[in-house]
């Protein structure tokens, strides 16, 4: 695998030089300034790379390997009119890119929120900090916070009356925490919906079911994936998080099945997937060592975490990189099978970037503030063991 870090650009806390000490040789990073459906310019894009291989020639080479995120509009997510302006906006983003020297996109087709937590800083046993959801918690904001209309439906009984009695408990500090929380918006933004707006983006969503949301992936990728094919770039979708409808709004990325339909409904190579094994380990139905030899040669980036199902398999928390409900050797191992078997087929992107994916906030990275799941010290940990793990394995394969 090919080693990087996300960065998140000048005013991220983690530097360039933290990834290139951490021992990543490729950084992956997105335009986060340029508002979503414009075109980056090839001159944006220089712009950045420059940036990150500003100090090539004194340390160890850094380069921009993967795009995450290049972001789909509301618009296309939802089948608008003017989606196809936004979809020949975003093909020649994807032609600007290749041209630039970049070939993997990752995206993601869920609505609204690019991902749910109700917890930002869950104390370990360690007493590090790690991202957590709590099924009654994200009750608790959707009935008594939102008070979205119809949320009723989707809670038992049971959920709804703990739900309430732990609101009564809480102080108003308490409830600010978890609504900003439910509410923080992308990966890399510091700013949350407020309430009205939020409520707003999701009765946009009114018409829209699981079918409806499908069809409007499908379309897009039947339209981008081939540019993505004729340029060089290979797109992967990144799975939902949590993978389970959620505030009303369908998730269509959540399991194999899901990923099935999508690299049926345009299936050309580039046309693929993002492995995330935190997302998808989530669900106890998911077999992950089973998904990545079942979508192999479909696989063009790596996300790897676990996370942990607690006592109530609703609730979960993220876990050190080697324990949790991932079992990372069986991935690991099927991984590299993978990619040995498309370096003895000569394909040229048989080294498979991967980033290791959230980290907890642990040693001096407590007395800082960072992106959540995004601190220093937790991934260099988590990249550490998956580093080790992959030369153990590489090294029992070679005896075999």
């Amino acid at each position: 695998m090919i080693h990087t870090m996300r960065w998140f650009g000048p005013k991220d806390p983690v530097s360039l030089m933290d990834i290139r000490q951490a021992g990543c040789t490729g950084v992956v990073t997105a335009l986060h300034q340029i508002p979503v459906g414009e075109v980056w310019s090839v001159e944006a894009i220089e712009e950045r790379k420059r940036l990150i291989e500003a100090d090539n020639a004194q340390f160890v080479p850094l380069h921009w390997l993967v795009v995450e995120s290049l972001p789909v509009h509301e618009d296309i997510k939802k089948g608008l009119p003017g989606r196809d302006q936004l979809i020949e906006n975003y093909k020649i983003s994807l032609q600007n890119l290749a041209e630039c020297g970049i070939h993997t996109v990752c995206y993601n087709f869920m609505p609204v929120l690019d991902w749910s937590r109700t917890n930002l800083s869950y104390e370990m046993p360690d007493g590090g900090k790690a991202l957590r959801f709590v099924w009654e918690d994200f009750a608790l904001f959707d009935l008594y916070i939102l008070k979205r209309p119809g949320a009723v439906k989707d809670y038992t009984n049971e959920v709804q009356i703990k739900s309430l009695n732990r609101m009564n408990q809480m102080s108003a500090e308490e409830i600010a925490t978890l609504t900003n929380t439910v509410l923080l918006g992308l990966p890399g933004s510091e700013e949350a919906f407020d309430l009205h707006t939020f409520q707003g983006l999701l009765d946009n969503y009114k018409t829209i079911g699981d079918k409806e949301l499908r069809e409007n992936l499908y379309y897009f990728i039947k339209q981008v994936a081939p540019v993505a094919q004729e340029v060089g770039i290979n797109l992967c979708i990144h799975p939902d998080d949590p993978p389970k409808p959620l505030l009303g709004l369908p998730r269509v990325v959540s399991t194999e099945n899901d990923l099935k339909q999508l690299m049926e409904a345009c299936n050309i190579r580039n046309n693929g997937i993002t492995f995330c094994t935190g997302s998808l380990g989530i669900r106890e139905d998911n077999d992950l060592a089973g998904m990545i030899e079942r979508f192999g040669d479909r696989i063009h980036f790596l996300h790897l975490r676990t996370t942990k199902r607690e006592e109530n398999p609703l609730n979960f928390h993220e876990a050190a990189h080697l324990v949790g409900d991932v079992d990372m050797y069986e991935v690991i191992k099927a991984i590299v099978v993978e990619t040995r078997k498309r370096k003895k087929d000569d394909k040229a992107d048989w080294d498979i970037p991967m980033r290791p994916d959230h980290g907890h906030q642990i040693l001096d990275d407590l007395h800082k503030k960072t992106y959540p799941g995004y601190s220093a010290i937790g991934r260099l940990k988590g990249l550490a063991e998956l580093r080790g793990l992959e030369m153990a394995i590489e090294r029992a394969e070679e005896l075999v």
